[in-house]
């Protein structure tokens, strides 16, 4: 396994390109497993479900189709994007349990800082009640984004993967309906209201892949 961080700002077709090329090499059986650590520029990704009603500011950043599953969502600094490129031959072909464990993973790691993050039904990603912010129309407590997922497989390897708000500019999701979903909103590990830096954040996500993945192995 390698573990890749990318300082600075690192460009969305560039990414791909590495990510294309990666998968194809470790599906070749000429390259180990890669977890790719890095930050883009501010832009919309469109997954292979994203609906045109759901981009509403198609002007505000640059848009790429991306070919991943999901509908529209936001990278930008301050996000860590963590790029998963795994053999599924070797830990399972289980598209489901693969999901749960980047899930399983996204919740450990929050749980370093005492953050619940949770799982809906129907929604993909890792959610955080918000019981600080004014409640829904029928009175059930807010709920707020803080991380994505989104992943695409190609002879069982699995690129793209999970973006964790650290501290982008939370203003920057307008553009879009993000994932779709327009009853919730969004946030942050520092919008909640912790000094979390991205290395702090690193560290935490290295800490608790093993046990993760681990969980959610079988011999598929």
């Amino acid at each position: 396994m390698e573990w890749k961080t990318s300082p600075g700002i690192v460009p969305y077709p560039e990414a791909l390109a590495f990510m294309e090329a990666r998968a194809a090499a470790i599906a070749a059986g000429e390259a180990d497993e890669c977890l790719w650590f890095l930050e883009h520029p501010p832009l919309y990704t469109a997954g292979t479900s994203a609906k045109p009603q759901d981009l509403t500011d198609p002007d505000r950043f640059p848009v790429f189709d991306a070919g991943r599953g999901g509908q529209y969502t936001y990278h930008g600094p301050g996000q860590r994007i963590v790029y998963v490129m795994l053999d599924l031959n070797r830990r399972g072909r289980d598209v489901r349990r693969f999901v749960g464990a980047l899930e399983d993973w996204v919740i450990a790691t929050l749980a370093e800082f005492n953050v619940r993050g949770e799982r809906r039904a129907g929604r993909v990603g890792v959610w955080v009640v918000r019981p600080d912010r004014t409640p829904n129309a029928d009175g059930t407590a807010r709920e707020d984004k803080i991380a994505a997922i989104g992943v695409k497989l190609r002879r069982w390897v699995s690129f793209h993967g999970v973006s964790i708000n650290v501290e982008p500019d939370l203003t920057h999701f307008s553009g879009i309906i993000p994932c779709g979903i327009r009853e919730h909103g969004v946030t942050s590990l520092v919008d909640l209201g912790l000094p979390v830096t991205m290395t702090d954040l690193d560290i935490a996500l290295r800490a608790t892949f093993d046990a993760a993945f681990a969980a959610r192995s079988c011999s598929c």
